[in-house]
């Protein structure tokens, strides 16, 4: 375990690789699981504001979901997340030439809006645990679903924190990520010079 400030990294986050794959899993992460993607305080009110910017990225069905339902739902065992359609893909999942891509981050890669998606789905596969005096992030892969992302990784030895470099300085801040990166290669003896991507 890793501890930084009030954060408590599982020792996976620095010692398992992953780089994902998204011609082998298709994107599986926003379609697989019980509920839509989860999500932070002040995340519903993005949505609520940039929502009309999404509109154009979003599929016909995906509207028609989030017209019913909402642009956000309540899960008692999750919180707020994401509206699925049926218990598939996320609401804001399109579906290009076979692989489910993110409305919202596809709206951000057009100019269109500065929010990227929510932090819960850059961050994956770490999930965060909150618990009263700080948080705890692991490292949670589906099985099946992110096995071609994992054997990539070992290809590429990328760690799981550095392929996520941009989400966890995002969440985190630029010091979390250069303190971990740092802390990471002292307890693992990885070689302090190799370059990052």
């Amino acid at each position: 375990m890793i501890a930084i400030d009030q954060i408590l990294i599982s020792d996976e986050v620095a010692q398992q690789e992953f780089v994902c794959n998204l011609q082998a899993c298709k994107g599986g992460c926003c379609v697989e699981g019980d509920a839509g993607a989860p999500l932070e305080a002040g995340e519903m009110e993005i949505l609520e504001g940039i929502f009309d910017q999404l509109k154009p990225f979003l599929s016909a069905e995906g509207l028609e979901e989030i017209r019913q339902r909402g642009k956000y739902v309540f899960q008692a065992e999750s919180g707020f997340t994401t509206p699925a359609i049926g218990q598939g893909i996320c609401a804001y999942g399109v579906l290009e030439n076979g692989i489910v891509k993110c409305g919202i981050e596809k709206a951000f890669h057009a100019g269109k809006t500065s929010f990227i998606k929510p932090i819960s789905c850059h961050l994956y596969p770490i999930r965060i645990s909150r618990q009263d005096l700080y948080d705890a992030l692991n490292y949670e892969p589906r099985d099946t679903l992110c096995g071609p992302a994992c054997k990539l990784g070992r290809q590429l030895k990328v760690p799981v924190y550095r392929f996520l470099k941009e989400a966890l300085i995002r969440k985190f801040g630029k010091g979390f990520y250069e303190t971990l990166d740092q802390v990471a290669r002292e307890k693992f003896r990885e070689d302090i010079n190799r370059p990052q991507p």
